[in-house]
């Protein structure tokens, strides 16, 4: 629940008032002051009306686009309004100026809607009313399943109180605090107290890192590695991992520290925050990869520093994966093992899905960190096919001096998979830089291809004759611009006699009238022929 309203009332957020109606109705686009700002009333303005507003106002602004609601954005920004809606996405650059923020309406929404959806959010929290708590419990137990995997333990999550929230399947060997623990939903006191007496839980609250607690068979508490989940100093629960018949994994420790770090966002979602908090959160990070969101807007929001560097990793499942059917589970687990390892790497690291792709963003960046994000990018591919079976690429965008920037940075990475895909890389995990020359052709040809006048009709005309003879002189063009003009090199790639080679070269200059001695009549040869 936001701060008292003007007149003494409780008042609500933008952000709550976003999250209830969502995308597809109502999207923002710029929030010079954050989604912070309170809501108190929901006000239409019609284009007859004198534009005016008042502090907390949302205005609705009704049948006017463009230029045309100008006047309004501008009357909101000196009313310190909480926003203005309109229809249509011109206007953001007026509206950061006059310092309010500014919404889109879905072209189908009718108004009626919007207004009726936005005045009950106010309303209900002028009468008191709290929303319900969203539901995080099956993220919980994934999360739980996949460190499990990572640290080849057996793991539970637990709050403040010692209640088990989620815990990890397993048949291995589960000592007794661990059974009765699950059984009773909370931990046994008599385990409880033995471990306020070692000093366990003082030190899960101090702060982050590793606890460690030794076996005791005489107690029949196996090794166990534990770790507080903390929101700054203010603690919210742990996450245990006991060893079951095997050691843990060498990469336990870390993986467990990542965990600790992702799972503080679900448990204060589990404990304050509406199901549609959630929701509103995922739009806005989906929104700032697309381009579509100032990052000065929503950086508060996502919890990074606008200004400070950033990268955007793109993680695909190879085509060779699981079944279309199980593809979507196997993505999901994928999200929660890109998450631990990347928060483990940088406290502040989101991650994203969008379309058939996660993508997982690096924001506050330090100096110089190309080789750790790489050598995280290959931890993560490797753990994915070793824990989950998944055959995955990573490709890394390039780093942008500000989160303004991260669609840039997705945009790369988006070229480097698709690069990847064509088989002209033969790692799992790839950069820009390693994939350049490829992203340029593609660049060029994706750029020819929408440019038809600028083609040269004679190949135009060859392409068009070979189609119609068997497909047989472009191959042999390209193989021989390929090898240089080395037609030996040339009929080896096409498996052919060198003459064969010579002849359907001579034929295919004959029937287009190119020169190929000439270098740029050659360089364009090859670029249209790739078409």
């Amino acid at each position: 629940m936001s701060t008292d309203s003007a007149d003494g009332l409780p008042a609500t957020s933008l952000r709550h008032v976003l999250a209830t109606l969502g995308e597809p109705l109502v999207r923002v686009l710029v929030a010079p002051r954050g989604l912070g700002v309170r809501v108190d009333d929901v006000v239409i303005l019609d284009p007859e009306d004198p534009p005016e507003a008042h502090p907390g106002d949302l205005v609705l602004v009704i049948g006017a686009r463009g230029r045309a609601a100008a006047a309004a954005i501008r009357a909101a920004g000196r009313g310190s309004a909480a926003a203005v809606a309109v229809k249509g996405e011109s206007g953001t650059d007026l509206a950061a100026d006059a310092g309010v923020a500014l919404l889109t309406v879905g072209a189908e929404a009718r108004w009626e809607q919007v207004e009726a959806l936005a005045r009950g959010v106010v309303d209900a929290a002028r009468a008191g009313g709290e929303a319900e708590t969203g539901e995080v419990l099956g993220d919980l137990f994934a999360l739980a399943q996949t460190v499990a995997t990572l640290t080849g333990g057996l793991v539970s999550i637990e709050d403040t109180a010692s209640r088990v929230l989620a815990y990890s399947r397993s048949s291995d060997e589960v000592d007794e605090l661990r059974r009765l623990s699950i059984l009773g939903r909370e931990g046994p006191e008599r385990y409880l107290a033995m471990l306020r007496e070692w000093g366990v839980y003082q030190r899960l609250r101090a702060g982050e890192g590793i606890v460690r607690i030794d076996e005791r068979p005489d107690l029949g508490i196996r090794r166990r590695i534990a770790a507080g989940i903390h929101a700054g100093s203010q603690p919210l629960g742990t996450i245990w991992v006991q060893e079951g018949s095997t050691p843990l994994t060498e990469q336990a420790e870390v993986a467990l520290l990542g965990a600790s770090r992702s799972l503080a966002p679900q448990l204060i979602r589990a404990r304050t925050l509406p199901s549609p908090q959630l929701r509103l959160r995922e739009d806005l990070l989906a929104g700032l990869l697309e381009g579509r969101v100032d990052a000065e807007s929503v950086a508060d929001d996502i919890g990074a520093d606008p200004a400070r560097p950033a990268q955007v990793l793109a993680f695909a499942l190879s085509s060779a994966g699981p079944a279309a059917s199980d593809r979507l589970l196997r993505r999901a687990e994928l999200v929660h093992l890109i998450a631990v390892h990347t928060a483990a790497y940088r406290r502040s690291a989101l991650v994203s899905v969008l379309g058939s792709r996660v993508y997982a963003l690096l924001p506050d960046l330090p100096e110089h960190s190309d080789a750790a994000v790489l050598s995280l990018a290959k931890e993560i591919v490797t753990a994915a096919e070793r824990h989950l079976d998944v055959p995955v690429r990573a490709a890394l965008g390039g780093v942008v001096p500000g989160l303004s920037e991260a669609a840039a940075s997705r945009g790369d990475a988006d070229r480097v998979l698709l690069a990847m895909a064509r088989g002209r890389w033969p790692g799992a995990v790839a950069s820009l830089a390693d994939v350049r020359a490829d992203v340029l052709l593609s660049e060029v040809l994706a750029y020819l291809g929408e440019q038809p006048r600028i083609r040269d009709p004679r190949l135009t005309a060859l392409r068009a004759h070979d189609a119609d003879h068997g497909d047989i002189l472009v191959p042999a063009v390209l193989a021989y611009l390929d090898a240089f003009g080395d037609v030996r090199a040339a009929a080896k790639a096409l498996n052919i006699h060198p003459n064969t080679v010579r002849y359907r070269v001579r034929r295919a200059a004959e029937i287009s009238g190119v020169d190929l001695g000439d270098p740029a009549q050659r360089l364009l040869t090859e670029l249209q022929l790739r078409l």
